[in-house]
């Protein structure tokens, strides 16, 4: 009985063990972030580490300006500018911090103020800051659940898309008020730009559809379905091809939609739950991720064929990405557990 009861303790103690261990192996996973895996078409530069007292950070949108790359942070609120150098990583002299409420999520520049606008989701704001003080200047109400937004260089106007409400809030950064609603028939997601016909393109989440929204008449003016694509999130443009490269969550695709015949025309496989999509027009590629960490490269070898270069094993919830293509440089924001969140850079291998 002795016998059976210390073998029956040595099982129990070695369960045990083997369980702590595992749960030190996951937590180290998720908390530490390794070398992303080999590329034949990237070459990893770094990590560049962004200041911050918060348990959890969890980053969303990057956006590319000149020479300046802005991060927001979803959990804590702030608002990251990153002053880019060619050839080197940025280091912290090279970092401004914006602090605020959560959650925030797109920036974009207005050309002519040179102000910054942000969506703040909790607060239902969208707040003005000044991008080289990083202060900020106004806070605008705006529809519930702001999220994405863009800059519509045609009528001057800041489009802003709310989730939880179905609508656009359109804001005019002259008068910095907003001016008027549109409703959009579904979730908002992303959206993209076409300057040949002056309409805004958005994804739309719950119905699995895109929308043609005419900012001047304050209207959306067609929609298709998305077929293949179940759950669209990110998007972006080939303007020359005219074809919206969209992140499909649901199902893990990305979808190509002939903005010419109003069609999906092709779907490449990629990680699970993409959520981010950006286009390299001088080197014809797409770079997608999403919550699971895997990023995927997939060259453009025709309007309606392509192919996968790599798929890149990043790190759980480095979900964002932008490209800038002036230097093809591409970066992707890394949550933080425990440790700083982080922007990984990448560059174009020869």
């Amino acid at each position: 009985m002795k016998n059976t009861t210390k073998r029956l303790i040595k099982i129990v103690l070695g369960s045990l063990g083997v369980m702590a261990v595992a749960a030190a192996a996951v937590a180290g996973y998720l908390i530490y972030p390794g070398t992303p895996s080999s590329a034949s078409s990237l070459i990893f530069q770094g990590y560049v580490p962004l200041p911050s007292e918060s348990t959890l950070s969890v980053l969303d949108y990057l956006t590319v300006n000149d020479d300046v790359l802005f991060v927001t942070s979803e959990s804590t609120g702030d608002v990251y500018r990153m002053r880019l150098r060619k050839g080197s990583l940025p280091t912290v002299s090279d970092l401004t911090k914006l602090a605020g409420e959560p959650a925030t999520h797109g920036v974009v520049i207005d050309p002519s103020s040179h102000l910054a606008f942000v969506t703040r989701s909790e607060a239902n704001t969208v707040d003005i800051f000044d991008p080289v003080k990083m202060a900020v200047i106004k806070r605008i109400p705006v529809a519930d659940d702001p999220d994405a937004l863009f800059f519509d260089e045609f009528d001057k106007l800041v489009y802003v898309a709310s989730g939880d409400s179905h609508l656009a809030t359109l804001i005019d950064p002259a008068t910095q008020a907003t001016i008027a609603t549109i409703p959009l028939g579904g979730a908002p997601e992303y959206a993209a730009f076409d300057t040949s016909t002056k309409l805004l393109y958005q994804n739309l989440h719950d119905t699995s559809t895109v929308v043609a929204v005419d900012i001047a008449k304050r209207a959306v003016v067609q929609g298709w379905p998305l077929q293949g694509c179940q759950a669209p999130t990110g998007m972006a443009i080939d303007e020359v091809h005219r074809r919206l490269f969209i992140a499909c969550n649901a199902n893990s695709m990305l979808a190509v939609f002939d903005l010419n015949e109003n069609r999906v025309v092709a779907t490449v496989p990629i990680g699970k739950g993409p959520d981010s999509v950006a286009f390299d027009p001088e080197l014809h590629r797409i770079y997608t991720t999403g919550k699971s960490g895997v990023m995927a490269v997939i060259q453009q070898d025709e309007p309606n064929k392509y192919k996968v270069l790599d798929t890149i094993h990043l790190h759980y919830g480095a979900h964002t990405l932008t490209v800038d293509p002036a230097t093809h440089a591409l970066y992707v924001a890394y949550a933080g557990l425990l440790v700083n969140p982080s922007v990984a850079v990448f560059i174009p291998r020869p």
